[in-house]
């Protein structure tokens, strides 16, 4: 009796509902479908799946490994080396973190790798990016599946289904979300949870080699399978069809677009047929059908116009089909039902206007940064010198912009390497930005680069001992810094350390201008602790 009960109960505490975060849907879903290592780079939206599951005593308990790695490509490539021993793995990533493990994640859909879901979180708007970058286009250019859930429920529900696919159809399986999903909450059912995988080998050995040889055969492999992921978008019953009387309109949404269409509908039935997309390749079968019973078509996404680009190209010239790319919704910015009403037709409600007594608060660095003092250190030197530049990075310190610290912010690693080419045709003094988590990133190739070319550059790596910009995550080159740059070929006697303090200034200044007048690679280390995460320790401790 007691077994029963106990058997009972276990079954209703995998079955309660929980409120989550799309990402810790996610998250959940990934401990509950039997994953087992999840290797990730911390990028916001995403951070928080991979933080819930290093935080989960569930996890913890059933031995699931969770790592931050150096960058998402080594990431990516720790999960490959999981599918590779028959275990299930996941990565996570933001949008633009997609460029950087570009390699492996082409690869991974030629090899046909099982047990592998690539979950990327877009940031339309750009609330905490570079660019609105769409991970779809990705997805496609690889031929592999993708899932784009249009709530949290169905968030959790498709790693199981990704996992199902992936090892059924032997491929990888992008799952996409937008910032507006990742960081919103909503009840999540849990299914009953899965054992994970025994070890085994591949099935196909030769598959993880890509010689020529190989790699021609799984490429054709690759392309013989498109047939099998599109029948599976078509039955898995993510994709709906969902007819409408109104046929003179009819509409297709993708992920959480479908939530901006129905808030427009407040009794819950929209008059226009709908073809509701959230698993691709395409439903092709439920678009036709949609396009032969409507006079156009409208298309809504949360993101750039991918989905009316290919239904414009295989429906070809006839009916309308519009909506980000003829910019009735501008291609620019997040989705959301103001948007879709006025592509509707309908006439926006439009909330009260902004009073003029509230201003525009530009973000700044805490009172206290330890960048502070860096950056007055550098624009006290580079005041001297006209023609100077400062090359910035990816991280909090890119907001000495506003102080008028930093010339540029690129792409993550490419303060030094920007710096290199700047000083290489002439611009002095030449001075990179970057910080520790950065520099563990993707900077040290390039500060290898300075040397090898005897660069005439200034780097200076801000360590404030964690990746402060997405929340404090351990920093893969904390405490290694001055050792990994005499381990690429800087000179010893021009590896600096300070701790950048208001008392500390004048000689932060002899510092900084004493490596300027040397003709070489110098690396100047300011070295003291984020107070946000000082602020942690100390109540840890109280």
């Amino acid at each position: 009796m007691h077994f029963q009960l106990k058997t009972i109960l276990t079954k209703y505490t995998e079955m309660q509902k929980l409120l989550l975060l799309g990402d810790e849907a996610i998250a959940q879903a990934f401990i509950d479908a039997g994953g087992s290592a999840i290797n990730s780079y911390p990028g916001t939206p995403s951070t928080q799946i991979t933080e819930y599951v290093i935080k989960s005593k569930e996890a913890k308990e059933k031995g699931v490994i969770a790592n931050w790695c150096a960058n998402e490509k080594t990431a990516l490539e720790a999960s490959i080396g999981v599918a590779y021993a028959g275990k299930r793995a996941m990565t996570c990533m933001k949008h633009v973190g997609l460029n950087v493990c570009g390699d492996p994640f082409m690869n991974a859909a030629i090899i046909g790798t099982k047990g592998v879901i690539i979950v990327v979180a877009d940031d339309p708007s750009m609330f905490s990016s570079q660019d609105e970058q769409d991970s779809r286009f990705y997805g496609h250019w690889a031929m592999i599946p993708m899932l784009e859930p249009s709530s949290q429920q169905e968030a959790y529900d498709m790693v199981f289904s990704g996992y199902e696919i992936s090892e059924k159809l032997g491929t990888p399986v992008l799952l996409r979300i937008p910032t507006r999903l990742a960081h919103s909450r909503a009840g999540v059912v849990r299914k009953e949870a899965l054992p994970q995988n025994a070890l085994s080998s591949p099935s196909d050995p030769r598959s993880y080699v890509l010689l020529p040889a190989n790699a021609k055969r799984l490429y054709r492999n690759l392309i013989d399978k498109q047939a099998d992921f599109t029948k599976a978008s078509e039955e898995m019953g993510y994709n709906k069809y969902i007819d409408g009387a109104d046929k003179k309109l009819g509409i297709i949404t993708t992920g959480i677009a479908y939530n901006y269409l129905m808030e427009n509908f407040p009794t819950g039935v929209c008059p226009h047929p709908v073809v509701k997309v959230t698993q691709y390749p395409l439903p092709y079968n439920m678009i036709n059908k949609l396009y032969d019973k409507c006079d156009e078509i409208l298309v809504l996404e949360d993101g750039q116009p991918f989905v009316e680009e290919l239904v414009k190209g295989f429906l070809g010239k006839g009916k309308r089909v519009f909506g980000r790319l003829d910019e009735t919704i501008r291609r620019d910015g997040e989705l959301n039902a103001e948007k879709v009403a006025k592509a509707l037709g309908f006439k926006a409600e439009q909330g009260a206007p902004v009073p003029e007594v509230v201003t525009n608060r530009p973000p700044a660095l805490c009172q206290g940064c330890p960048h502070i003092d860096s950056y007055e250190a550098v624009i006290e030197v580079m005041k001297k010198h006209e023609h100077g530049k400062v090359f910035g990075d990816i991280g909090c310190y890119t907001l000495g912009f506003n102080m008028g610290a930093i010339d540029t912010t690129v792409c993550m690693g490419a303060s030094i390497t920007m710096a290199k080419g700047a000083s290489e045709v002439g611009v002095f003094p030449s001075v990179a930005v970057i910080g520790d988590g950065t520099f563990g990133h993707s900077g040290i190739t390039g500060l290898m680069d300075c040397v090898n070319e005897k660069a005439n550059v200034v780097v200076m790596i801000l360590d404030n001992d964690i990746t402060a910009m997405t929340g404090g995550q351990p920093s893969s080159a904390h405490c290694k810094i001055a050792e990994i740059c005499k381990g690429v070929g800087v000179e010893p006697e021009h590896i600096r350390t300070i701790v950048p303090l208001k008392k500390n200034h004048e000689e932060f200044v002899k510092i900084l201008e004493e490596e300027v007048a040397y003709n070489g690679v110098s690396v100047i280390i300011p070295r003291r602790t984020c107070l946000v995460e000082l602020k942690k320790h100390l109540n840890d401790k109280k």
